[in-house]
């Protein structure tokens, strides 16, 4: 009996231990947290493309081992798509600098458009008997404020473009380290028959999330670049590009990725023309994220509504407007990471939705 009660008191202590213990190892990953937020945040000229070109990799890698599949061998078939991917990086961003560097040349001549429709809508107000000293006094529509921010934002891009450098270094060097890397994860295991199962299912979720938002974001890029190009406005190319990027940011970004064209199809086509631009972004918008993302993400991957606004004012603090762009990305990367870890895996279904559509499929 004594040796009952021993282990019986043992049992208890360990278990009230065990409980006390909770909230300090909670107050600990917090502060881990805080630490790898803040460190990323002070490094973000660093980590941003160190972000990309891990994301482009991963998007890089399947390709590659399909190449593999044909015969190729494995430096053969990772040095054609890391060729294929360099060209195209550059390529890209060699358009997008053009562009923005025209765009920018031409900001005198857009800012006499802009003041010339601002006489005419003044104009056009004082025939409807509305006082328009008042409106000339407030300035609504100041043109130096408005040209200063899209000269800024231009500036702004440009010195995103001079990361790609870079980025396309890390990528070269991600993408040769990538066939060893199995092999590295076996030593660190100090098993050269280790069981990497549980990597393949998370690396795979994540190119799965990867691969059909880039393919949705470049449908939506190629249709909104054809839509300026037919429309007349300047540098559709540009435009496209804006739309492909933009439509990685959750609930807004196509609508800001609207803007720039509608507005110049204004200037310099007149309201007839933004009209047709306006009308034809928004049903671009509406199928793409009412029909064909709902159905490509369906039984995929989620997050909640507010997760997703929540992320995308989380990752632009911590790592500017590029990580406006990764927001979603991101975001999915951690739930990924938390689903399969034993003690937070509440916290991946607190960042889905309410009903995953299994379930419902399931409950009907």
């Amino acid at each position: 009996m004594d040796g009952m009660d021993e282990k019986t008191v043992e049992f208890a202590v360990e278990k009230v231990i065990s409980k006390r213990g909770r909230g300090p190892q909670f107050l600990l990953s917090f502060a881990c947290i805080v630490v790898i937020v803040a460190g990323l945040k002070a490094a973000e000229s660093l980590v941003v493309p160190l972000l990309i070109a891990v994301f482009i990799t991963l998007l890089c890698i399947p390709p590659a081992r399909r190449l593999q599949k044909l015969g190729l061998s494995p430096v053969l078939s990772t040095t054609l798509v890391m060729i294929g991917v360099v060209v195209l990086l550059v390529v890209l961003s060699g358009v997008l600098a053009g562009s923005i560097s025209d765009m920018t040349d031409n900001l005198d001549l857009y800012k006499a458009r802009l003041d010339a429709l601002k006489t005419e809508g003044l104009i056009l107000l004082g025939k409807m008997n509305i006082d328009v000293e008042k409106l000339r006094a407030g300035d609504i529509l100041d043109t130096e404020s408005i040209m200063g921010f899209v000269s800024g934002a231009a500036s702004e891009l440009l010195g995103v473009l001079s990361h790609m450098l870079i980025i396309v270094f890390l990528l070269i060097f991600m993408l040769l380290e990538a066939s060893d890397l199995p092999a590295k994860l076996r030593r660190a295991h100090g098993n050269p028959d280790a069981d990497l199962s549980e990597y393949a299912v998370v690396t795979g979720q994540l190119y799965e999330y990867l691969h059909l938002k880039t393919m949705i974001s470049l449908i939506t890029g190629v249709a909104a670049g054809g839509l300026c190009a037919l429309a007349g406005v300047e540098f559709p190319v540009l435009w496209g590009l804006v739309a492909f990027l933009f439509n990685f940011v959750p609930n807004v970004g196509s609508i800001l990725a609207a803007i720039p064209p509608v507005l110049l199809a204004l200037l310099m086509g007149g309201v007839g023309n933004a009209t047709v631009v306006a009308i034809g972004y928004a049903v671009i918008n509406v199928v793409i994220g009412n029909f064909i993302e709902p159905k490509v993400f369906g039984r995929h991957l989620g997050l909640s509504a507010a997760v997703v606004v929540f992320s995308l004012f989380f990752w632009n603090w911590v790592l500017g407007p590029v990580g406006m762009l990764l927001s979603l990305p991101l975001t999915m990367v951690v739930k990924i990471l938390l689903e399969h870890s034993g003690d937070y895996r509440f916290a991946a279904v607190l960042l889905g939705p309410a009903h995953e559509p299994e379930d419902e499929q399931a409950a009907t």
